[in-house]
């Protein structure tokens, strides 16, 4: 089996996190779905950013294609970055600039049909331009 890009979802919320990684297998569905960890709330269950958490989800997700890690707002973005700039993520795991909800969506739907870390970021990024009206 060839390796797939993984996803961390990374968010304030424990209930959003695992939420919008539920919807974005949902409609990834069809196939084989890229692995997808939620990294949210604090360890008490508690609203905040974990450092623990969102390792552990890119250690589970990490097939070795690379972890695309999307994130909600303020210390959730400066967590990962600290991560990455401390080399504690697993290689190749990329910070993605992307609408947490509508990037997770399609950076799922690229990694599914195995698309290369950068081509699943630029997927995810490309959401920002998804118009609504």
């Amino acid at each position: 089996m060839t390796p797939v890009v993984g996803i961390v979802l990374v968010s304030h919320s424990a209930q959003v996190a695992e939420s919008v990684a539920r919807l974005a297998q949902g409609l990834a569905a069809g196939g084989a779905v890229a692995p997808v960890a939620p990294a949210g709330g604090s360890p008490d269950g508690g609203l905040g950013t974990s450092a623990e958490l969102i390792l552990a989800a890119a250690a589970s997700v990490d097939q070795g294609a690379g972890v695309a890690l999307l994130t909600d707002l303020g210390s959730s973005v400066l967590t990962v970055k600290a991560l990455l700039e401390d080399g504690d993520l697993p290689p190749h795991s990329l910070l993605v600039d992307a609408p947490f909800l509508e990037g997770a969506v399609a950076a799922v739907v690229a990694a599914s049909a195995g698309a290369p870390l950068e081509a699943v970021a630029a997927a995810a990024t490309e959401a920002y331009a998804y118009r609504k009206a």
